[in-house]
């Protein structure tokens, strides 16, 4: 189990949400069929949230359910449970190739940001349309990646 730490690097940041998604993913998603785990972002150092979806929607006892699940990471940390929302996390190839032709933001381990049409996307690369330009990211590279609801504001 991950504990908490004091250093507030951001590819520190971004690696333990790595690390964390590595150790939570496996454990919800087996023990609630149906239940995927999008992303999970550090919102302070004692605290993360962990955004899931399911093929029937996420309610609060979905989400009830993924934090009693998560009881042992309770001692060190502070944990939310959320539906993915308007600005769904993408995070791993399935979830980019699922989004095709949406708009997404995206951030680079560099602090590069995008944001464009999705035009595709495998386990080595995203292409993003952006101002006209087609540009190939890594998905290794990418520590935030967000499909865009065009009906709002971003």
């Amino acid at each position: 189990m991950l504990k908490r730490g004091k250093n507030t690097v951001a590819t520190d940041t971004y690696e333990r949400e790595r690390e964390l998604a590595a150790a939570i993913t496996p454990t919800v998603e087996s023990a609630l069929p149906g239940v995927e785990v999008l992303a999970v972002e550090l919102l302070t150092p004692a605290r993360f949230c962990v955004y899931v979806d399911h093929p029937d929607g996420v309610d609060l006892a979905l989400c009830e359910r993924v934090t009693r699940l998560l009881d042992p990471y309770r001692a060190d940390w502070t944990i939310d449970v959320s539906s993915p929302g308007p600005e769904r996390p993408l995070r791993r190839p399935e979830h980019f190739r699922r989004a095709i032709g949406g708009t997404v933001r995206l951030k680079t381990s560099a602090a590069q940001r995008y944001r464009g049409t999705l035009l595709g996307a495998d386990h080595e690369a995203v292409t993003v349309s952006v101002n006209g330009t087609a540009r190939e990211i890594p998905v290794g590279e990418i520590v935030r990646g967000n499909l865009i609801d065009e009906g709002r504001e971003s």
